[in-house]
């Protein structure tokens, strides 16, 4: 079987109930009510850009890992070494 690099988007839903703490609550409805959408739509793209965002995350995580074993340079592979510590442990 053969994967594209861009796979179609689902377009059928499927019902999933969430708790959300209050402040996260108030500010999605907040947002809603800005851009004229439902508190679900918002739900949903807030999802999708965390879920983007973690991708992307992913993705540079491995372009830097690719650097490091190609760098032969000691000072950029210590630069890249505290960049990939840094996103894999935090601040």
């Amino acid at each position: 079987m053969v994967y594209r690099d861009i796979m179609p988007i689902e377009r059928k839903s499927v019902r999933q109930s969430v708790s959300l703490p209050a402040r996260v609550a108030r500010r999605v409805k907040s947002l809603a009510q800005a851009s004229k959408a439902s508190t679900s739509r918002v739900i949903a793209d807030l999802i999708e850009s965390g879920l983007d965002a973690r991708d992307e995350e992913k993705k540079r995580f491995f372009e830097l890992a690719e650097r490091l074993s190609r760098s032969r340079d000691p000072e950029e592979r210590k630069r890249i070494k505290e960049e990939l510590a840094r996103m894999t442990f935090g601040e």
